[in-house]
This record gives structure tokens, C-alpha cells and sequence, in this order.
């Protein structure tokens, strides 16, 4: 597929913007190339990106298909048992109520033998003492006939309760079987297309090249993403600027370029490119690193055998803490160092050769709590800041040159 716009630009004038007390007037172009060409690996890589986060979607979503079922199922279970409880109750009922009557047959049976017994007895003390009992078994038989009463009230109750359960039950199950089966459909439906989607990704794997494919494949799971547009001189992805040269490479379309910072496969689309005039007013500053901080991180091009590498140091009760992290993977490098005082003395063999301090603040708790892998907000926010020192520098260096000529 051909990028391909007219070779006419088109500027267009936006409102005046006060910028430290001046008025700057900024020119948006569009279209900035008449010809711009995207090669076929990239463009297949652009599709095949497109394609594993569809694929990414429909596994997440089958994944989740099941967990919908099974809440589905607790919230059906959780109907059943409110019923149980309902049914239980009603049946601890009847049998109370059904051992309160025979307690009252049994106690009716003693009063019908006391009664026959005091027919037969000599003395005043034994018809007493026979008529004490039937007394007390007629007392018995009222109060468990009271509780009886109590019984049959609560039983209408109970009654409706079971009846509502049975209903929600009745609902709720007609209802979760239409989910489920709806469910179902949808799922047999992402298979499918999944099916579908995963031909059509082997198809485009297979057009590019193996050494592309395995950067692209590491970077998509280390960052989620491999690929990244650049607009107004920016890798999208990460928001860092492009040196000229990068940013000229990529809108050639006639090499492959990787970002600097996040490492993703940069690509450019004409038609989206706005590019904004630079203002007359001086670029704002980046801000320098508290010299007296606690903290301190730092670029080392090149740190022993590992390569790029970022230093993170931290000073706490007089005692002086080093992690060392992969530049590209934000993944930390053997263990952590332990030295007694300020980190600038306990470890001067780092701030021999190469380095570029940059701007972080992140306290010793927090970078505890990261484990053996920085944050990837934390790694670009240290690769934002390393390019916008790079940036500094490289004006710093030409402002002389201009002012000679």
C-alpha cells in the first residue's frame, strides 16, 4: 500500500498564542510530502499489529466468558439456597409442631391414668399429691399448645417466603438460561472469527522478515504494542522527540527505524502529519535535578558488560542504596548495593566516564515496592527526560556555531 499525497501544501493560520508576554503566531501545514512509500514488511506489520489486538480481544473475552457463566451460576445457586432456607425452615416447623402434639397426647395419656389412679387411692395426701399432677400436666398441655398457636402463625409466613422463592427461582432460572445460551452463541461466534484472525495473522507473519519479527514480537510483550506512529516529530507511543535525522528516516519509508526510548517500530502516515512552526520565543527550559536530593538517577552509555544501563540511587539513614536497570527493558541487573554514606562518596566508581543525570524523585519506598522491573511509566519517563537532555545539549552546542557565522 502507497502513502501518497499531492505535492501542493496547504497552511493554514491559527489564533495567536501570548507565550511569556509575547504574541506568536503558529503555521500548521498539511501535507507535508508528495510521496511517501511505506515498505510491504511494514505495512504488514502494521495489519499484523491490528491483528493480534483483535486476537488479544477475543481470547480476553472467551477467557471471560466462563467467569460470566459461573457468576451467573453462584447468582442462581444463591436463589436456590435462599428457597433451601425457606423449605428447611418450614419443615423444622412441622416437625416441632408434630413433637409439641404428641408431647400433649403423652401428657393427656398421664392426666386420663392420675384421673384413674385417684378413684382408687385410701388417703387424702395420695388424692392430693395425684391431683398435683394432673395440675401440672394440664399446665404443660396449655403451654405447649401456646407455642403451637405461635407456630401456626409464623408458618403463613414461612409459607410466603417459600412461595416468593419459588417464583424468584422460576424467574431468575428462565432468565440465567437464556444468558447462558446467549453466552454460548457468543462464544461458538469469538472462536470463529478467532479462527479466522489467527489464519489471517500467519499469513501476515509470513511476510516479514524473521530478525524483524522476533524485535517486534519482544517488544509487543514487553510494551503491548511493536509499532508506533510518528506525528509533530514524536514517537507517539512514548512522547519522546525524534532527533531530525530519526524523524527524516521515517518519513523516507525506504529503511526500518526503531525508536530510541521504547523501542518500537516507527512508521509514518502522511495524511495524519501536522507539523507546527517553531515560535519565536525560546523553548522552555528542562528542569535540572535538585543537586542535594536524596535521589538520583543517571544514564551510563556504556556500565561495565551490560551496555545502556540506568542508576538509581537513594540516601537514607546515612546509608547509600544503588539499583541498576536495563536502558531498554527497565529490568534491574544483579542485586542491590548497600554502602554507608552520601551516594556521591559511597560509589565513585559510577560518576567516573560517561553520564547524564536525570530527573526522577521517586523515594525508596517506591522503587521497593517495584520489585526486580521498573514501572514501564517510570522507564519512559526517564527516557522522555534522557531525550530531552540529549535535546539541550545538542542547542547548546550549535548556539555558538550560529552566532559565529
Amino acid at each position: 500500500m502507497d502513502w501518497a499525497l499531492p505535492t501542493a501544501q496547504v497552511s493554514v493560520m491559527v489564533c495567536d498564542v501570548c507565550q511569556g508576554g509575547e504574541t506568536v503566531s503558529h503555521v500548521l501545514k498539511l501535507g507535508v510530502s508528495s510521496q511517501s512509500q511505506m515498505l510491504p514488511e511494514l505495512q504488514n506489520l502494521l495489519e499484523l499489529q491490528k491483528t493480534d489486538r483483535e486476537i488479544l480481544r477475543l481470547n480476553e473475552e472467551i477467557a471471560a466468558l466462563p467467569k460470566r457463566v459461573a457468576a451467573i451460576e453462584q447468582k442462581l445457586a444463591g436463589t436456590k439456597a435462599v428457597l433451601e432456607q425457606a423449605e428447611a425452615a418450614v419443615k423444622a416447623d412441622d416437625a416441632a409442631r408434630r413433637k409439641y402434639e404428641s408431647t400433649i397426647q403423652d401428657l393427656q395419656q398421664k392426666i386420663s391414668k392420675y384421673r384413674d389412679q385417684s378413684l382408687e387411692v385410701k388417703t387424702n395426701e395420695q388424692y392430693r399429691a395425684l391431683q398435683h399432677e394432673i395440675d401440672f400436666a394440664q399446665q404443660e398441655i396449655r403451654a405447649t399448645e401456646d407455642k403451637i398457636l405461635d407456630m401456626m402463625v409464623s408458618a403463613e409466613t414461612r409459607e410466603k417466603q417459600v412461595k416468593a422463592a419459588e417464583a424468584d427461582l422460576k424467574a431468575e432460572t428462565r432468565e440465567i438460561e437464556k444468558e447462558k445460551e446467549e453466552a454460548r452463541q457468543r462464544s461458538a461466534e469469538d472462536q470463529q472469527q478467532l479462527a479466522e484472525w489467527t489464519a489471517k495473522r500467519d499469513q501476515l507473519r509470513a511476510g516479514v522478515s524473521a530478525d524483524l519479527l522476533r524485535h517486534y514480537d519482544r517488544v509487543v510483550k514487553l510494551r503491548k504494542t511493536g509499532l508506533s506512529e510518528v506525528r509533530d516529530h514524536k514517537c507517539t507511543a512514548c512522547q519522546v522527540m525524534l532527533r531530525p535525522q530519526t524523524y527524516n528516516e521515517v518519513r523516507s519509508g525506504e529503511q526500518v527505524v526503531i525508536c530510541d526510548s521504547c523501542q518500537r517500530i516507527l512508521y509514518f502516515d502522511p495524511a495524519a502529519e501536522v507539523v507546527v512552526e517553531k515560535p519565536t520565543t525560546p523553548a522552555r527550559r528542562r528542569p535540572r535535578p535538585k543537586a542535594d536530593a536524596p535521589q538520583g538517577w543517571y544514564y551510563r552509555p556504556e556500565y561495565r558488560e551490560h551496555g545502556e544501563v540506568l542508576l538509581g540511587f537513594s540516601n537514607a539513614n546515612s546509608m547509600a542504596t544503588r539499583r541498576i536497570y536495563d536502558f531498554n527493558t527497565g529490568r534491574q541487573i544483579g542485586d542491590i548495593v548497600l554502602r554507608e554514606g552520601d551516594y556521591h562518596l559511597a560509589f565513585p566508581e559510577d560518576f567516573s566516564g560517561d553520564y547524564i543525570r536525570l530527573n526522577g524523585s521517586w523515594n525508596e519506598a517506591e522503587v521497593e515496592s517495584w520489585g526486580n522491573e521498573m514501572p514501564m511509566n517510570a522507564l519512559d519517563s526517564l527516557h522522555a527526560d534522557l531525550q530531552a537532555a540529549r535535546t539541550e545539549n545538542s542547542r547548546r552546542h550549535s548556539e555558538p556555531a550560529e552566532a559565529a557565522r
